[in-house]
């Protein structure tokens, strides 16, 4: 387990420059993604070669965790997990996930700033709470081996110092308002991967990393309450925050998926159902008003009143209008009476679950957007701490909110989103 005392440390990169460079040692890695997240696991993949998971005890439960690690053991030889926020941040944390599964943690710290203070930072991780097994610390910015040494000297014996990256502006990962920017839009992806994986200082080998016998009962056969249902996943530059086990679920269930691009599209493939998730449509909402075509497709199939389901980004396509940051006002879909504006900070993150008929969906909110609309909401979402949480708006055969869902959280509620005449609806 990769954590940190806080967000911001250097989480991502550290990961992805152990898989990276585990990789050029010829192991087969697997890496997961604690919490709810989409553009970290885009850059671990790159950087691991094999889809990246939510590890989530809350959002995914722990007995698909447990499965999810014991399906990777059986083809890795080594396991990395990115933890979320701070180690003990949250309710479930990132400890707690540790602690479930005995992972040894390896505690990053921004050591930019500081010298001695580094040993207490890591003192206080390691002995907040009993009973987690903690490998060891890492020191990112660090400014010169001599700066490195010092930070060493300073840990207590019996904690040991597991390596180091220097600070270089060449070695971060770019970002904006939602956080890293998409893998697929870095071009010098591999190259930055590589000269990070190559900036690990006083790495000790991975095969000193302890051995953990991860087990699991099979995971149980899905029932096909799918079966031959087309559906129509968007995904493309503006449109790709996917849950990689969504899409497993779908197919799991008996669904064939067609991929489709709002951007460069005309058209929509032939489904019976659509999957619209969220993505980044403000940075390219200009494009997609010119796609009339595409958004006259949508209404269509609204029209006919098949199943259609729009998370987040999605949703801001099915709006009338889409404002973005600049004020400019873009025409979109039309099937919601709304306009999505964006906002200069965050208005929304939580993790929340949605009651259906066929049980409760669980999965997260985070946007920069807010919703005017005439349409009155046909459900509200619930946050973990059991507040009111995210509007659901649902219309013949549509479902659309800002919430993410995590479908494998409940497979009959899942389904029934995207069957025709839809006991959701």
């Amino acid at each position: 387990m990769i954590s940190a005392p806080a967000s911001g440390q250097g989480k991502t990169t550290l990961t992805a420059a152990l898989a990276r460079r585990a990789r050029q040692q010829g192991l087969r890695v697997r890496v997961f993604k604690t919490g709810a997240d989409f553009l970290d696991p885009m850059l671990l993949e790159a950087a691991s070669g094999a889809p990246v998971h939510q590890l989530d005890l809350w959002m995914c439960g722990e007995a698909q965790c447990r499965h999810l690690l014991a399906e990777a053991a059986r083809e890795a030889e080594l396991i990395l997990v990115e933890g979320v926020m701070g180690l003990y941040d949250g309710e479930p944390s990132s400890a707690d996930l540790a602690q479930c599964f005995d992972l040894p943690v390896l505690a990053l710290i921004e050591a930019g700033a500081m010298a001695q203070t580094f040993a207490a930072l890591a003192h206080g991780l390691r002995s907040f709470r009993t009973g987690l097994r903690f490998h060891g610390v890492f020191a990112n910015g660090v400014g010169s081996a001599a700066h490195a040494q010092l930070l060493q000297d300073a840990l207590p014996a019996d904690l040991p110092l597991c390596g180091w990256l220097a600070h270089a502006a060449e070695l971060s990962l770019p970002q904006r308002h939602l956080g890293l920017v998409q893998a697929r839009e870095l071009p010098d992806l591999d190259r930055r991967l590589d000269a990070l994986a190559r900036a690990l200082q006083a790495l000790p080998a991975f095969d000193t990393l302890p051995l953990l016998d991860f087990t699991a009962p099979a995971a149980p056969a899905q029932h096909a309450m799918l079966e031959n249902l087309r559906i129509g996943i968007a995904r493309d530059e503006a449109f790709a925050f996917v849950y990689p086990a969504n899409p497993e679920l779908l197919q799991a269930m008996g669904a064939r998926l067609s991929e489709f691009s709002p951007l460069h599209d005309a058209g929509l493939p032939q489904v019976d159902a659509l999957y619209l998730p969220g993505g980044y449509p403000e940075l390219h909402a200009s494009r997609l008003a010119r796609n009339t075509a595409l958004l006259t497709a949508l209404r269509e199939h609204h029209a006919r009143g098949k199943p259609l389901l729009a998370e987040c980004g999605g949703m801001m396509l099915l709006c009338e209008q889409l404002v973005d940051a600049d004020h400019q006002a873009h025409p979109m879909a039309g099937l919601l009476p709304a306009r999505a504006l964006m906002q200069p900070r965050l208005q929304a993150l939580s993790l929340q679950s949605l009651a259906l008929p066929d049980g409760e969906l669980r999965g997260h909110s985070f946007h920069y957007s807010t919703l005017q609309t005439r349409q009155p909401a046909a459900r509200q979402a619930r946050t973990a701490q059991n507040q009111p949480g995210e509007a659901v708006f649902q219309t013949r055969g549509l479902t659309a909110s800002y919430l993410h869902f995590y479908l494998p959280s409940c497979p009959p509620a899942a389904a029934s989103l995207f069957r025709p005449c839809a006991a959701a609806h």
